[in-house]
């Protein structure tokens, strides 16, 4: 049964506050140990069951981990949940597999040869010919406001259904998508061998594993020199070998092998900022700031765009998309955040092209209040659905909300976050850090919500009616409950000396709050 939501929870009893532990830690570093920028984690994905655990880096690498407490024990977890027999044990995972998802890209699409365009400052379209007939465009795709090419990094990963033990991921960077399939496959190799590289001249040979290439022996187990086949550590009793033995093919223990099923490319113009699974598990969704494109799982050859916020005029361009995720069980509803600070919600039933929302989700404006920065703390980061998709989490720059698909007059809580820095403000503006992103995450139960802060800080909080909870941790091996003052203080240093990831989100926004754009054209 689908765990109650917030606004189910109102005649119920508080739920009793959490003590947090450290459990678990994976690629801790040595003692001096440095740390490369291509093992810095840059996404992370529970699988819907709990047993899986897949990372991505900014190397381009998945990792993925298993869960293994729960199968010390003759029942399922799920059957135990059936039975409402607790499991005691702490979650524990261990390191299954890993893979390279992605690489560096460059794409290369065939132009004709008078072809040229006019780009902005921030878009590098350069044109090369070759020979006397043929020309291709080599499109180097750069971040709109640093120029820096399109890196391996991997920005999402989500976890897709199967009808086996075979595990589906879909991985993307900022232009290509990849759908993997891991699963576990046994090894064979040949083994029992005639030859033994251990064994001197003149001893006698004994049947034992070998992987040494076979080429084309002579009569008796000799070898001419001719075929250069062996290792010259290899030695062969005088008189060769009285008796041959043929090679016997050995199954190893299963290992996980990833393998890219599909490639999804070449149908965004701007960095990808989410992907999203459907429900009926043959669909997904992938957006940028101006588009949102519907895809098959099994079709990577076209897609089918369903949002489309591109002005005819990009000086128009008031707003960009900067989150969407479908609905958890209705395969027609999908959601989308903006950099206004709005949430709609769309139905894929009412048109091919959803420009007209069904409903939308956004906060009015106390009289008065309106400032600078109040467009730009509003912007949405991320949005979660509840598990039982009643219920909207967003997140934007100061806070937390939590909206109720049924109600779309407000947010029916409001958790503040970052509202000890409003008087930062214009510093948080100046060093950049007021446009990071943080994303966020509702329990499983839908009683509590969480996020990300600085200082390698985040918050939980409840959220059933009339819940005080609120705690702030430290995402180490002493997770201990911050006060306010010292989680300040971590702030302040992380303002201080600001470490600045690549972003894409609300580059439009940025360009065109400062003046950027009176000089720039885009194709």
């Amino acid at each position: 049964m689908d765990p109650q939501g917030p606004g189910d929870q109102a005649e119920a009893s508080q739920p009793q506050p959490l003590e947090w532990r450290f459990a678990q830690v994976f690629g801790e570093r040595g003692a001096g140990e440095d740390v490369q920028e291509v093992d810095i984690i840059s996404a992370i994905e529970f699988d819907k069951s709990g047993d899986h655990l897949a990372t991505g880096d900014k190397g381009g690498r998945v990792v993925l981990f298993e869960r293994t407490d729960a199968r010390d024990q003759n029942a399922t977890r799920r059957e135990l949940e059936r039975q409402d027999v607790p499991i005691t044990r702490h979650p524990e995972f261990r390191y299954k597999t890993e893979f390279q998802s992605h690489e560096p890209e460059a794409n290369t699409q065939e132009k004709p040869r008078n072809w040229w365009t006019v780009t902005d400052s921030r878009k590098k379209e350069l044109l090369f010919s070759i020979g006397e007939d043929t020309s291709f465009m080599l499109h180097i795709a750069f971040d709109y406001l640093k120029s820096l090419e399109i890196e391996e990094k991997i920005n999402k990963i989500k976890w897709c259904q199967t009808a086996n033990s075979a595990l589906s991921i879909l991985s993307t960077n900022d232009k290509t998508i990849k759908y993997w399939k891991v699963q576990e496959k046994k090894v064979k190799r040949v083994a029992v061998m005639n030859l033994d590289s251990s064994q001197s001249v003149g001893s006698s040979t004994t049947a034992i594993e070998s992987t040494s290439s076979s080429k084309a022996p002579l009569p008796n187990g000799g070898c001419s020199d001719k075929f250069n086949c062996l290792n010259s550590d290899i030695s062969f009793p005088p008189g060769g070998y009285p008796s041959l033995r043929l090679p016997v093919v050995t199954s190893l223990e299963a290992n996980p092998v990833a393998r890219c099923r599909r490639v999804f490319a070449h149908a965004h113009d701007y960095h990808i900022n989410s992907i999203s699974n459907n429900s009926d598990g043959e669909t997904f969704i992938s957006a940028d700031d101006l588009r949102i494109n519907l895809w098959n799982l099994e079709i990577n050859s076209q897609s089918f765009n369903i949002v489309d916020v591109k002005p005819t005029n990009m000086e128009d361009l008031t707003e960009v998309i900067t989150c969407a995720e479908f609905h958890p069980t209705h395969c027609n509803t999908l959601a989308y955040s903006s950099s206004k600070g709005s949430i709609r919600l769309i139905d894929l039933r009412q048109s091919a092209l959803c420009d007209n929302h069904s409903k939308i989700f956004e906060e009015h404006e106390a009289p008065g209040s309106r400032s600078f920065f109040t467009e730009i703390i509003a912007s949405i980061s991320d949005i979660k659905f509840s598990r039982n998709g009643r219920y909207i989490l967003s997140r934007d720059y100061m806070t937390l909300k939590l909206w109720d698909l049924n109600m779309d007059s407000g947010p029916v809580s409001t958790f503040q976050v970052h509202e000890h820095l409003r008087p930062k403000l214009c510093d948080l503006y100046e060093n950049d850090s007021i446009f990071d992103k943080f994303e966020c995450c509702l329990s499983g139960d839908g009683l509590r919500v969480a996020t990300g802060s600085y200082g390698n800080i985040f918050r939980v909080f409840g959220c059933t009616p009339g819940s005080m909870e609120a705690t702030t941790l430290e995402a180490s091996r002493n997770p201990m409950s911050l006060l306010l003052l010292d989680l300040g203080c971590a702030i302040r240093r992380q303002i201080a000396n600001p470490t600045r990831p690549t972003r894409t989100l609300t580059s439009f926004t940025r360009g065109v709050r400062r003046g950027d754009w009176s000089s720039s054209t885009l194709t």
